[in-house]
């Protein structure tokens, strides 16, 4: 009997094919990861006929049929992320979420890209919880719950929870810079909103009892990609956050992306993944204390002063977005999307076999690509990592990256042996 969890990765026969080399959903632990999900049509592999409302129905019905082929349901979606082509699609996308979600409601992120595979208008992605886990053939702890939680001191959504805790993991919607006492955005600009993003998540953490500094992965949503430095003059007087965490240089992984437009016209929206050490009952007794963060940065990939390279809590590490950046020079390397891919995932197996995992435990992938018409070409790289195609995955068009790149690629990682409790 094997006291390690395993990577299971599944494909559904009524949910259509993958349109690239990733599985449709892959377990680990106590979460599935699923691939984002397009509008397509199990039957003909096409997208639906119609408009955004259609094809975001179809993307709801291909969850839907990769959770019954699993033995779940639309209540263990923990989080929901929609990528609309055109932001003022949400309300129509929102329409057909509410007849999927009429009483619990997971955490969600909505965003406009630039675009999406096959010039679909939507695209959504879940993350489901796992109560059983992926331990081969072991007793499991039972079913754990999700504990949901929203704070009149943070800004409330008809259509999302705050917060929703799973295991050792807490789940943040994205917050916009709204302030919560007007239901308004924040007068101001760039600077202003992103501090009021991070007043947000920091009271969304204190109404459960969590530190600013147990966020392991922070995904900060730009309008302007120009912004960043003066959203980075913010970023640092939030992290580190502790004590404990200065002395130590503790800033959590980071991915940057630069949104076509974001709810409400704002400029900034952040989304935290945040450890959760007591975990969510019924817990064995030894899981319920104080596992500690690890994180680590090797010289073999690039370093970044705001973003540590990977952050382990529990049974996963979450890796910052890699850029096309040459570890040794910290310049993009010469060439174009073929040589950019190929150099994000020397960077990511770099940064995977210094906590000495393999690209094999990779669970999932998210890759930010300047031209979806590249997505044959980065593909053919992408093989060579992932052969047999098992990370679930998410791909989206971005209308701009740092450095000028032409793609950014972050990963989610298995982590078996988990990470220890504090030393008393």
């Amino acid at each position: 009997m094997s006291a390690y969890n395993a990577v299971l990765a599944r494909n559904a026969e009524n949910a259509p094919k993958n349109i690239g080399p990733y599985s449709q959903t892959v377990a680990f632990s106590h979460y599935n990861n699923f691939s984002a999900q397009l509008p397509i049509d199990p039957k003909t592999g096409k997208l639906v006929s119609g408009s955004v409302k259609e094809q975001a129905k179809q993307c709801f019905e291909n969850i839907k049929a990769v959770l019954e082929s699993i033995g779940h349901e639309l209540s263990d979606v923990v989080r929901i992320s929609v990528f609309v082509t055109n932001i003022k699609d949400l309300d129509a996308v929102d329409e057909v979420y509410k007849a999927y979600f009429p009483v619990y409601l997971p955490t969600r992120t909505s965003v406009e890209v630039a675009a999406l595979p096959m010039d679909a208008l939507v695209q959504i992605e879940a993350l489901v919880s796992n109560g059983e886990g992926t331990i081969p053939n072991a007793p499991q702890s039972g079913d754990l719950i999700k504990l949901t939680n929203n704070t009149a001191n943070a800004p409330m959504n008809s259509l999302s929870t705050q917060t929703v805790s799973f295991s050792h993991y807490n789940n943040l919607s994205a917050q916009l810079p709204i302030d919560p006492k007007s239901g308004r955005l924040v007068k101001g600009g760039v600077k202003e909103q992103a501090t009021q993003c991070l007043k947000n998540i920091r009271v969304i953490l204190e109404s459960i009892d969590v530190p600013l500094d147990d966020i392991v992965k922070i995904n900060l949503f730009l309008k302007n990609l120009s912004d960043i430095s003066a959203v980075d003059e913010v970023y640092m007087t939030f992290f580190p956050d502790s004590a404990i965490a200065r002395a130590a240089a503790y800033v959590p992984a980071r991915t940057v992306i630069a949104a076509s437009a974001l709810p409400m016209d704002a400029l900034v929206q952040i989304e935290a993944v945040v450890s959760h050490g007591d975990g969510t009952p019924p817990q064995a007794v030894e899981d319920r204390h104080g596992l500690i963060l690890e994180a680590n940065n090797t010289a073999n990939a690039p370093i970044n002063p705001l973003s540590t390279q990977t952050v382990a809590f529990s049974h996963y590490n979450h890796i910052s977005a890699q850029l096309p950046l040459d570890p040794k020079t910290g310049e993009m390397v010469a060439g174009g999307v073929k040589e950019q891919a190929e150099q994000c995932l020397k960077n990511i197996k770099a940064i995977v076999e210094s906590v000495d995992h393999a690209m094999d435990d990779v669970v999932k992938v998210n890759i930010f690509v300047k031209s979806i018409a590249n997505l044959n070409v980065i593909d053919d790289v992408y093989k060579t990592y992932f052969p047999n195609g098992i990370p679930a995955r998410r791909v989206v068009g971005v209308s701009a990256l740092p450095y000028n790149a032409l793609i950014q690629i972050d990963a989610v990682v298995s982590n078996a042996e988990g990470t220890p409790p504090k030393s008393k």
